[in-house]
């Protein structure tokens, strides 16, 4: 079962029944209200909610997660603890080749991987600052290129990164974008940073965030470096690593 129209009182109980009967979360559908709902007056005039709950296809996350799996993971955090760390690898390139081919054959890359995940709109506007690519991609499915919480978009930078460094003559650091996301999601993490560590001085007890990437643990530390009242720390190990707020007694 991929959809479901539910009736209920209320809309939230109408949504709540649906993402039941069909085991999955919210975060895993489209809602779709086909009627609010009415309390009405004195028993007149009330009407049930009514919504279309919609799953959203897996496939495109799924594809990335097969082609990230036949990366080894450690290359992966190694190339995004030093993308983070804004340090550059002195290594000899496999490929003896200009940094131009290694662009290209980046962009070619994403190309193949956006039409295995049926996105034939794909345009790659493309920005250079020093050893930084800034590759800024744009489709009408820009929620798919992004996935949940980010996890397809830093995937396929990852595996980017990969290849660009196989055809390169010196080190360079590929930086994928969609619509803006980074940045809207640094400034939503650097509000969360706040809450959170109000939230630990509030409880006086450690929190901990969910688990994130180095880069996304980097936001968080440098939101909250000025504060003299807490102090962060990352627990675990990739992929699972994770940041903890703790006050300071």
């Amino acid at each position: 079962m991929n959809q479901i129209t539910q009736t209920a009182p209320t809309k939230e109980e109408a949504i709540s029944v649906a993402l039941e009967k069909l085991g999955v979360s919210r975060d895993d559908v489209s809602i779709k209200v086909v009627e609010a709902g009415k309390k009405g007056f004195l028993g007149f005039g009330k009407k049930p909610a009514v919504v279309e709950v919609t799953v959203l296809k897996k496939e495109p996350e799924e594809k990335i997660e097969r082609v990230l799996g036949q990366v080894k993971v450690e290359e992966i955090v190694e190339l995004e603890e030093t993308v983070a760390n804004g340090s550059v690898m002195e290594e000899e390139p496999t490929i003896t080749e200009t940094n131009e081919q290694a662009v290209n054959e980046t962009k070619s890359y994403i190309n193949e991987i956006a039409k295995e995940m049926n996105i034939d709109d794909l345009v790659i506007n493309e920005k250079r600052e020093g050893k930084f690519i800034h590759l800024h991609l744009k489709s009408e499915k820009a929620a798919i290129l992004i996935g949940k919480r980010g996890q397809t978009l830093n995937a396929l930078e990852n595996l980017s990164q990969l290849v660009a460094n196989k055809f390169s003559n010196s080190f360079i650091i590929i930086k994928l974008d969609v619509g803006n996301y980074r940045e809207r999601r640094q400034e939503s993490l650097e509000q969360l940073a706040e809450k959170m560590a109000d939230k630990a001085i509030r409880i006086g007890s450690k929190v901990e965030f969910e688990p994130m990437s180095s880069f996304e643990r980097k936001i968080i530390h440098n939101a909250l470096s000025v504060r003299v009242d807490i102090e962060t720390y990352s627990v675990g190990t990739d992929p699972n690593r994770y940041l903890v707020i703790e006050p300071i007694k």
